[in-house]
Protein backbone atom coordinates (compact mmCIF):
# COMPACT_ATOMS: atom_id res chain seq x y z
CA UNK A 1 0.00 0.00 0.00
CA UNK A 2 1.11 3.03 -0.84
CA UNK A 3 1.59 6.63 1.52
CA UNK A 4 -0.67 8.32 -0.26
CA UNK A 5 -3.31 6.28 1.26
CA UNK A 6 -2.35 7.08 4.63
CA UNK A 7 -2.53 11.05 3.96
CA UNK A 8 -5.38 13.63 3.76
CA UNK A 9 -3.60 16.74 3.34
CA UNK A 10 -0.16 17.79 1.55
CA UNK A 11 1.73 21.44 2.04
CA UNK A 12 4.34 23.07 -0.01
CA UNK A 13 7.19 25.13 0.42
CA UNK A 14 7.14 28.14 -2.18
CA UNK A 15 10.47 29.84 -3.35
CA UNK A 16 12.47 26.94 -4.20
CA UNK A 17 9.64 24.24 -4.59
CA UNK A 18 7.03 25.67 -6.46
CA UNK A 19 8.85 28.78 -8.23
CA UNK A 20 12.02 30.09 -8.12
CA UNK A 21 13.17 33.90 -8.67
CA UNK A 22 14.82 35.04 -12.82
CA UNK A 23 17.18 37.12 -13.22
CA UNK A 24 19.21 38.74 -10.19
CA UNK A 25 18.21 41.01 -7.54
CA UNK A 26 20.24 43.75 -9.71
CA UNK A 27 18.47 43.68 -12.90
CA UNK A 28 15.35 44.68 -11.34
CA UNK A 29 17.22 47.58 -9.70
CA UNK A 30 19.09 48.65 -12.61
CA UNK A 31 15.52 48.67 -14.23
CA UNK A 32 14.48 50.94 -12.17
CA UNK A 33 17.27 53.17 -12.00
CA UNK A 34 17.04 53.30 -15.71
CA UNK A 35 13.14 54.55 -16.07
CA UNK A 36 14.23 57.44 -14.29
CA UNK A 37 17.32 58.38 -15.88
CA UNK A 38 19.71 57.35 -13.65
CA UNK A 39 23.28 54.85 -14.52
CA UNK A 40 22.71 51.07 -13.51
CA UNK A 41 23.66 50.54 -9.45
CA UNK A 42 26.62 48.05 -9.40
CA UNK A 43 25.01 44.53 -9.19
CA UNK A 44 27.38 42.64 -6.05
CA UNK A 45 27.14 46.33 -4.18
CA UNK A 46 23.46 45.96 -4.67
CA UNK A 47 23.43 42.72 -4.09
CA UNK A 48 25.82 43.08 -0.90
CA UNK A 49 23.89 45.79 0.60
CA UNK A 50 20.10 44.25 0.33
CA UNK A 51 21.03 41.28 1.86
CA UNK A 52 22.61 42.80 4.94
CA UNK A 53 19.45 45.67 4.74
CA UNK A 54 17.06 42.65 4.25
CA UNK A 55 18.42 40.82 7.39
CA UNK A 56 18.41 43.97 9.51
CA UNK A 57 14.56 44.84 9.15
CA UNK A 58 13.86 40.87 9.33
CA UNK A 59 15.90 41.18 12.79
CA UNK A 60 14.08 44.42 14.03
CA UNK A 61 10.45 43.60 12.15
CA UNK A 62 10.20 40.44 11.71
CA UNK A 63 6.85 38.90 9.34
CA UNK A 64 7.08 42.03 7.27
CA UNK A 65 6.37 44.54 10.24
CA UNK A 66 3.42 42.42 11.14
CA UNK A 67 4.07 42.96 15.40
CA UNK A 68 4.23 46.87 14.56
CA UNK A 69 1.84 47.09 12.39
CA UNK A 70 3.80 48.29 9.56
CA UNK A 71 2.35 48.67 6.18
CA UNK A 72 3.99 46.50 3.73
CA UNK A 73 5.24 48.97 1.67
CA UNK A 74 6.57 50.89 4.64
CA UNK A 75 9.08 48.16 5.19
CA UNK A 76 10.27 47.30 1.57
CA UNK A 77 10.57 51.23 1.21
CA UNK A 78 12.79 51.25 4.33
CA UNK A 79 14.67 47.97 3.27
CA UNK A 80 15.19 49.18 -0.36
CA UNK A 81 16.73 52.57 0.22
CA UNK A 82 18.95 51.13 3.26
CA UNK A 83 19.83 48.60 0.34
CA UNK A 84 21.04 51.62 -2.17
CA UNK A 85 22.49 53.23 0.92
CA UNK A 86 24.47 50.51 2.26
CA UNK A 87 25.60 50.00 -1.94
CA UNK A 88 26.55 53.56 -2.00
CA UNK A 89 23.49 55.15 -3.54
CA UNK A 90 21.68 58.11 -1.55
CA UNK A 91 19.20 59.17 -3.98
CA UNK A 92 17.15 62.53 -2.93
CA UNK A 93 13.37 61.68 -1.89
CA UNK A 94 12.09 62.03 -5.04
CA UNK A 95 14.41 59.95 -7.32
CA UNK A 96 14.23 57.07 -4.49
CA UNK A 97 10.16 57.46 -4.45
CA UNK A 98 9.94 57.19 -8.49
CA UNK A 99 12.95 53.62 -8.59
CA UNK A 100 11.37 52.60 -5.55
CA UNK A 101 7.89 52.51 -6.88
CA UNK A 102 9.11 50.64 -9.61
CA UNK A 103 10.64 48.20 -7.68
CA UNK A 104 7.70 47.87 -5.33
CA UNK A 105 5.42 46.82 -8.55
CA UNK A 106 8.27 44.50 -9.97
CA UNK A 107 8.31 42.32 -6.85
CA UNK A 108 4.79 42.61 -6.51
CA UNK A 109 4.56 40.95 -9.84
CA UNK A 110 5.05 37.19 -12.06
CA UNK A 111 7.97 39.41 -13.44
CA UNK A 112 11.03 38.07 -11.01
CA UNK A 113 9.41 34.53 -10.56
CA UNK A 114 9.28 31.16 -12.92
CA UNK A 115 7.54 28.56 -11.97
CA UNK A 116 8.84 25.31 -12.27
CA UNK A 117 6.99 23.51 -14.85
CA UNK A 118 5.81 20.40 -12.37
CA UNK A 119 4.25 22.80 -10.01
CA UNK A 120 0.63 22.66 -11.01
CA UNK A 121 0.55 19.38 -12.30
CA UNK A 122 1.32 18.10 -8.90
CA UNK A 123 -0.74 20.27 -6.97
CA UNK A 124 -3.79 19.18 -8.80
CA UNK A 125 -3.02 15.88 -9.09
CA UNK A 126 -2.50 15.81 -5.21
CA UNK A 127 -6.00 17.56 -5.46
CA UNK A 128 -7.65 14.90 -7.92
CA UNK A 129 -6.88 12.26 -5.48
CA UNK A 130 -9.21 13.73 -2.49
CA UNK A 131 -6.37 15.45 -0.66
CA UNK A 132 -6.14 18.89 0.52
CA UNK A 133 -3.06 21.29 -0.59
CA UNK A 134 -1.56 24.06 1.69
CA UNK A 135 1.32 26.76 1.02
CA UNK A 136 3.64 27.61 3.67
CA UNK A 137 5.83 30.27 3.23
CA UNK A 138 7.81 33.08 4.42
CA UNK A 139 5.81 35.14 2.75
CA UNK A 140 4.34 39.05 2.75
CA UNK A 141 0.73 39.34 1.42
CA UNK A 142 1.19 40.06 -2.13
CA UNK A 143 2.29 36.34 -2.50
CA UNK A 144 -1.48 35.00 -2.04
CA UNK A 145 -3.38 37.85 -3.45
CA UNK A 146 -1.08 38.63 -6.58
CA UNK A 147 2.53 36.81 -7.39
CA UNK A 148 1.03 33.04 -7.05
CA UNK A 149 -2.54 33.93 -9.09
CA UNK A 150 -0.12 35.66 -11.81
CA UNK A 151 1.98 32.47 -11.95
CA UNK A 152 -1.57 30.35 -12.50
CA UNK A 153 -1.27 28.65 -9.14
CA UNK A 154 -5.07 29.66 -7.45
CA UNK A 155 -6.24 29.24 -4.61
CA UNK A 156 -9.42 26.89 -5.07
CA UNK A 157 -7.90 25.22 -8.30
CA UNK A 158 -4.76 24.98 -7.91
CA UNK A 159 -4.32 25.10 -3.59
CA UNK A 160 -6.99 25.12 -0.87
CA UNK A 161 -5.48 27.55 1.91
CA UNK A 162 -2.36 29.09 2.32
CA UNK A 163 -0.50 30.20 5.89
CA UNK A 164 2.02 33.08 4.46
CA UNK A 165 3.97 34.76 7.35
CA UNK A 166 3.04 38.16 6.75
CA UNK A 167 -0.40 37.47 7.35
CA UNK A 168 0.08 34.93 10.27
CA UNK A 169 3.11 37.12 12.25
CA UNK A 170 4.84 33.86 12.94
CA UNK A 171 7.36 32.67 9.97
CA UNK A 172 9.52 29.09 9.52
CA UNK A 173 11.20 27.46 10.90
CA UNK A 174 8.87 28.25 14.21
CA UNK A 175 6.83 24.92 14.30
CA UNK A 176 3.28 27.18 14.79
CA UNK A 177 3.64 28.13 11.15
CA UNK A 178 3.08 24.67 10.74
CA UNK A 179 0.23 23.98 13.73
CA UNK A 180 -1.57 27.09 11.89
CA UNK A 181 -1.16 24.78 8.57
CA UNK A 182 -2.96 21.80 10.53
CA UNK A 183 -5.68 23.61 11.86
CA UNK A 184 -6.46 25.46 8.36
CA UNK A 185 -7.07 22.23 7.10
CA UNK A 186 -9.36 21.10 9.59
CA UNK A 187 -7.50 19.84 12.57
CA UNK A 188 -5.85 17.22 11.17
CA UNK A 189 -3.70 15.03 13.09
CA UNK A 190 -0.10 15.56 11.89
CA UNK A 191 0.36 11.89 10.64
CA UNK A 192 -2.26 12.31 8.20
CA UNK A 193 -0.51 15.86 6.58
CA UNK A 194 3.02 15.69 4.71
CA UNK A 195 5.48 18.55 4.03
CA UNK A 196 7.30 19.85 1.32
CA UNK A 197 10.37 21.76 0.68
CA UNK A 198 13.63 22.68 0.39
CA UNK A 199 15.02 23.15 3.54
CA UNK A 200 16.06 21.58 6.66
CA UNK A 201 16.36 24.08 8.91
CA UNK A 202 12.85 25.61 7.61
CA UNK A 203 10.78 22.89 6.11
CA UNK A 204 11.63 19.16 7.09
CA UNK A 205 12.92 20.00 11.23
CA UNK A 206 9.87 21.98 12.30
CA UNK A 207 7.32 20.08 10.46
CA UNK A 208 8.86 17.07 12.14
CA UNK A 209 8.74 18.55 14.88
CA UNK A 210 4.66 18.93 15.18
CA UNK A 211 4.29 15.15 13.94
CA UNK A 212 3.92 16.11 10.75
CA UNK A 213 5.56 13.80 7.67
CA UNK A 214 8.47 15.88 5.87
CA UNK A 215 10.45 15.40 2.40
CA UNK A 216 12.59 17.55 0.59
CA UNK A 217 13.29 18.90 -2.84
CA UNK A 218 16.90 19.08 -3.94
CA UNK A 219 15.91 21.03 -7.38
CA UNK A 220 19.69 22.52 -7.85
CA UNK A 221 21.84 19.56 -6.63
CA UNK A 222 22.88 21.34 -3.27
CA UNK A 223 25.65 20.06 -1.79
CA UNK A 224 23.53 20.14 1.07
CA UNK A 225 21.74 17.49 0.31
CA UNK A 226 23.94 14.22 1.02
CA UNK A 227 23.78 15.66 4.84
CA UNK A 228 20.24 15.89 4.48
CA UNK A 229 20.03 12.14 3.31
CA UNK A 230 22.89 10.84 5.97
CA UNK A 231 20.49 12.41 8.98
CA UNK A 232 17.16 10.23 7.66
CA UNK A 233 15.75 12.93 5.30
CA UNK A 234 13.56 11.81 2.16
CA UNK A 235 15.01 13.60 -0.69
CA UNK A 236 13.90 13.84 -4.57
CA UNK A 237 14.41 15.35 -7.22
CA UNK A 238 11.38 17.55 -7.98
CA UNK A 239 7.77 17.13 -7.68
CA UNK A 240 7.58 14.43 -9.96
CA UNK A 241 9.63 12.49 -8.05
CA UNK A 242 7.58 12.92 -4.98
CA UNK A 243 4.44 11.98 -7.14
CA UNK A 244 5.93 8.44 -8.08
CA UNK A 245 7.59 8.45 -4.33
CA UNK A 246 3.93 9.25 -2.97
CA UNK A 247 2.55 6.01 -5.59
CA UNK A 248 5.49 3.94 -4.67
CA UNK A 249 4.40 0.59 -2.83
CA UNK A 250 8.20 0.83 -1.14
CA UNK A 251 7.77 4.15 0.13
CA UNK A 252 7.81 4.88 3.52
CA UNK A 253 8.21 7.03 6.36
Amino acid sequence: MSILSKLRCITVDVTGTLMAYKGELGDYYCMAAKSVGLPCPDYKRVHEGFKHAYKDMAQKYPCFGYAAKMPNIVWWKTCVRDSFIRAGYDYDEETFEKVFRRIYASFGSSAPYTIFPDSQPFLRWVREQGLQVGIISNAEYRYKEVILPALGLNEGSDWDFGVFSGLEGVEKPDPRIYEIALERAGNLPPEQVLHIGDSMRKDYVPAKSVGMHALLLDRFKTTDAEEWRKSGAIVLPDLMGAKEWLLSDKSSF
